[in-house]
């Protein structure tokens, strides 16, 4: 692998060093609320995962950066854009989980992510089949995150429309 491969497989990890920096403080009772999910992953496995799937991602970054002469060429604008993109998209949506708080917000950027996977991997296959292929784990470690956004978002609804307590008047 050329010194670039080794760039572009740790350039997505910035995005995973940033969220850790801003929330490690507060990511080990993250999951935690009224009803704690009980098959929502601790945060290390979380991290591990992220990880493992920023790091192919890179790899199948590379692949498609090698396999179209490397540089910085019109051919790479779009397949390489649209990475850039979904990067970015992919890093709000830990931010908003971990640092802001917000699955609502989360959820909606994990469905915008969906799409832009499902439109890389489309434009990826016929420049490399296998960078194509190495983004379905990412698809699916997607649905994972989905539903534990969705899970969060609609606890915190439910959380909003109970009734609070009042404290009882003495006679």
């Amino acid at each position: 692998m050329r010194p670039q491969g080794a760039v572009l497989v740790a350039l997505p990890q910035v995005g995973l060093i940033v969220v850790w920096l801003l929330a490690h403080h507060q990511m080990s009772g993250w999951c935690d609320g009224p009803r704690k999910l009980p098959w929502c992953p601790p945060y290390k496995v979380l991290l591990v995962v992220w990880t493992t799937i920023y790091s192919v991602m890179g790899y199948a970054s590379y692949l498609v950066w090698k396999e179209l002469g490397g540089g910085f060429r019109q051919p790479l604008a779009l397949p390489l854009g649209l990475y850039a993109v979904q990067l970015t998209i992919s890093w709000t949506v830990l931010i908003l989980i971990f640092v802001a708080h917000t699955p609502g917000l989360a959820l909606l950027h994990v469905l915008l992510l969906y799409g832009l996977v499902v439109s890389m991997a489309l434009i990826w296959h016929p420049i490399n089949k296998l960078a194509a292929l190495l983004l379905l784990p990412y698809l699916a470690w997607l649905t994972v995150t989905a539903s534990i956004a969705y899970r969060l978002w609609s606890e915190s609804l439910c959380s909003e429309r109970q009734p609070q307590p009042t404290a009882e008047k003495s006679h």
